[in-house]
């Protein structure tokens, strides 16, 4: 029974890197049938109602008695407002397979960033697969300009938003981890999405003169089925079997997943939405993701070697 335990942190892995490669083909297909800010509102406010639910029948606790609740709300203005507007925006400019690329660069910013604003000095080993990882975007972004494809190099830089966003979120939850449990973050995330997200859709459809049919769209089966699948298992199931995950495997180990998250999204890209996928792709998306890996590996082993010198 125990060796069987110990592979269950891997199944979690697995299952949620999975979840989330898929969730840029649902966005991707949704945004053809409606706004992105109205797909936003409705993926929030379903991951908030059933976090909300949990939280009544007590299946989790969430408490902000006197905790700096106003810490959290300068958190959400990068995740998830900043963050989803960039990264849903640039989907619909790109293809999912790009967009899944561009977002798994998160861990090489959150290096930098870390750099410029905690003075955490990156490895010599960190700073050249940092400088791989780049080097992946621009090759693609180089080589894109020089052939007819489909997709915009003007999206890739709207998801370089995205990641940029993702990477303070990064570094504000760090110091936010000090006073509030995972779920409690999460909570307040989901929320503050729900608040802003429906109230510029809500805006929109005022302007429009058509806000009596707000939630048609979820009449569309294709859109219910993305909002349960982005606010349900993206939103909330996933964050659950991250956070397992997160505390049986060391970071080393469980950063490997994000690698598996751009891989899903890109052959769902490709197999299932039939996007187009050049060598080139091939060729950045492995320069990326051995970036990643290379900036993850080296900058654990650090800590751990500073460890082991004390």
């Amino acid at each position: 029974m125990g060796d069987n335990k110990k592979y269950l942190p891997i199944i979690a892995g697995i299952i949620y890197s999975t979840i989330f490669g898929f969730s840029f083909m649902f966005t991707k297909k949704s945004l053809d049938l409606v706004e992105p800010f109205h797909l936003l509102g409705f993926r929030f406010m379903m991951a908030a109602t059933v976090l909300t639910i949990l939280q009544l029948i007590g299946i989790i606790k969430i408490n902000f008695k006197g905790k700096r609740i106003h810490i959290l709300l300068l958190l959400g203005l990068f995740q998830p407002v900043s963050y989803f507007i960039f990264e849903t925006l640039g989907i619909k400019m790109t293809s999912s397979s790009e967009a899944g690329m561009m977002i798994a660069l998160i861990p090489v910013f959150v290096t930098i960033l870390a750099y410029i604003f905690l003075k955490e000095r990156p490895t010599p080993k960190q700073f050249l697969f940092v400088i791989l990882s780049v080097a992946g975007v621009i090759f693609i972004n180089i080589m894109k300009g020089s052939m007819d494809v489909r997709g915009s190099i003007a999206g890739i830089f709207v998801l370089l938003g995205a990641v940029i966003s993702a990477g303070f979120f990064n570094i504000l939850s760090r110091k936010s981890s000090l006073q509030f449990k995972p779920v409690e973050i999460t909570f307040v995330m989901m929320w503050i999405g729900t608040i802003v997200f429906n109230g510029i859709s809500v805006i929109q459809h005022i302007n429009n003169g058509d806000l009596l049919d707000y939630f048609n769209p979820l009449l569309n089966i294709d859109i219910l089925s993305a909002v349960l699948y982005l606010g349900v298992l993206s939103s909330v199931i996933a964050f659950f079997l991250v956070n397992f995950m997160l505390s049986k495997l060391e970071a080393s180990k469980s950063a490997v997943f994000a690698n598996l998250t751009t891989i899903v999204s890109i052959l769902a890209g490709v197999i299932i939405l039939n996007e187009d996928f050049y060598w080139f792709h091939f060729l950045g998306g492995f320069m990326i993701l051995l970036g990643v890996w290379g900036t993850n590996y080296f900058g654990v082993k650090n800590k751990r070697d500073k460890k082991v010198g004390q």
